[in-house]
């Protein structure tokens, strides 16, 4: 894909962001599901690396940068990468991550302030905002740059901290700010007032749904690895039938599947 082609995808996609009429970017975690998505009528995909990696039988910030950028010449519409932590601690390797996600073509990325790892933990906000300072200045405004303040995964349910890490990435340039992990619409509320660019929201059990997130003026709702793991959940839960001895309910989603593979 050239430069020109990849330019124009990602002003497609800031296009898309609107608060008040959210963009619903549900997350692929394959080349098949973001066909899928795009089959039923999405205007964008994300992707997951947690559901990318269960793909793979591994956990999650256990893919590599190559393989997560892969998704990206998929399908015809603007494709958005779970880029996690840059592949990377220092500002210049996430720089080189950010370059690679716009030679691919990718039409928008995610930088997230987690080190990574199963004992991983929050950036400082120095070395954070500099993480996402030099992946604006790699993106250059040809790929849509998300920054993503990860405190709600991670056990760190600190409001305030939150909110002055997203200032801090707005005022770095992010194009897009991001905490996932908020289940509250107050919360959300707070993030929204006190920030001058579009939001971006995960859906979550007990979480607002989209009425109510588009209502409050969130311009981008994702799902994160939610329909990886639905869809791995509802394999599990048809062969436990088939070994039960049980008559298979998968019938009827089977052949909703095969209609819209048919229809590529």
């Amino acid at each position: 894909m050239t430069t020109t082609a990849a330019a124009g995808w990602a002003e497609r996609f800031r296009e898309l962001r609107r608060p008040g009429a959210p963009l619903i970017m549900p997350n692929a975690w394959d080349a098949g599901a973001a066909r899928v998505l795009v089959a039923v009528g999405c205007q964008a995909v994300g992707t997951t690396s947690a559901g990318f990696a269960g793909t793979l039988g591994r956990l999650d910030q256990s893919v590599t940068r190559e393989e997560t950028i892969g998704l990206a010449a998929a399908v015809d519409v603007p494709v958005s990468a779970d880029l996690e932590n840059g592949f990377g601690t220092e500002p210049a390797e996430v720089a080189a991550t950010v370059r690679a996600a716009v030679d691919a073509g990718l039409a928008g990325c995610s930088i997230e302030d987690f080190t990574g790892g199963r004992q991983g933990s929050i950036h400082e906000l120095g070395l954070a905002t500099d993480r996402i300072a030099a992946a604006v200045e790699a993106a250059a405004g040809r790929v849509v740059l998300t920054a993503r303040a990860e405190n709600h995964l991670h056990g760190r349910d600190d409001l305030a901290d939150t909110i002055g890490r997203l200032q801090r990435y707005q005022q770095a340039g992010a194009d897009v700010l991001y905490a996932p992990g908020l289940r509250r619409a107050q919360d959300i509320r707070s993030v929204l007032a006190e920030l001058d660019r579009p939001v971006n929201v995960l859906l979550m059990p007990g979480g607002p749904g989209i009425a109510e997130l588009t209502e409050l003026g969130v311009a981008r709702i994702s799902t994160g690895g939610a329909l990886a793991f639905a869809a791995l959940g509802a394999l599990g839960r048809s062969v436990r039938e088939l070994l039960d001895g049980a008559y298979p309910s998968f019938w009827p989603d089977a052949g909703e599947g095969r209609a819209i593979v048919h229809a590529w």
